[in-house]
């Protein structure tokens, strides 16, 4: 009795509601899935499934960190009972790794993405500081592909052919890097460089590149989007 009355209130708790949604989430170069956890949980709390991929972002190239991480979290996201529909929550070089995934691939179920801190048009700081000592042991291979020369891949990907939101931040804890940006910036990336041409809605919140998967309002804007498609300011 007591056990059928506790499957009937989670049949009908919110949360269940959206049971058929997994978020797969992707944090930033040079981070690790940590990063991402005040985000995950309150998705968790939300009522979608998650799933929090680590991958090695300073080990291998855009186009093979893109396979890695994507394939990943798709993979733990269809093994969930009942998921209808894959969306994906990323910081900086994640959402690049979205993008570069599909250039190349479908994901039937995606639906929405919510890009925070993109450098979907490059980053003049990379141009600027990969000469410095100890850019490559920091950033990696895909660190220098990230900046807006010959070698950058966001400016190479097409506009968004998705449901789309950008949060960007135009705080910065980083004077040295924010000197070579255009303001306002984030301490990684201008305001102006996380635009992309396709997406639906766009943001910018009063917080710096390095923390705003975790503040309060990012969280609350990416749950609206993810929920209505749209940041609802």
């Amino acid at each position: 009795m007591y056990r059928l009355l506790a499957i009937c209130m989670l049949m009908f708790s919110g949360g269940v509601a959206s049971a058929a949604d997994c978020v797969i989430l992707l944090h930033g170069l040079a981070r690790t899935a940590m990063s991402m956890n005040a985000m995950q949980r309150a998705l968790d709390e939300e009522g979608f499934e998650t799933a929090n991929i680590d991958y090695p972002s300073r080990e291998f190239e855009i186009e093979r960190l893109a396979d890695i991480a994507v394939d990943h979290g798709l993979e733990v996201c269809r093994s969930i009972d009942d998921v209808q529909r894959i969306h994906f929550v990323t910081h900086s070089l994640g959402g690049i790794l979205v993008r570069q995934y599909l250039s190349e691939h479908e994901i039937g179920e995606l639906g929405r993405v919510v890009m925070l801190g993109p450098p979907n048009q490059g980053s003049v700081a990379v141009d600027e500081l990969q000469a410095m000592p100890g850019f490559d042991w920091l950033n990696g291979p895909a660190g220098r592909q990230l900046g807006k020369g010959e070698d950058s891949v966001p400016l190479k990907l097409g506009p968004a052919g998705f449901e789309l939101g950008v949060i960007a931040g135009n705080r910065t804890i980083d004077p040295v890097t924010s000197a070579v940006l255009d303001n306002p910036d984030d301490g990684r990336v201008s305001v102006e460089d996380t635009r992309l041409d396709g997406m639906d809605d766009f943001v910018v919140v009063e917080h710096s590149h390095a923390f705003m998967m975790r503040m309060r309002r990012p969280i609350d804007l990416t749950i609206q989007f993810l929920k209505n498609g749209s940041f609802g300011d």
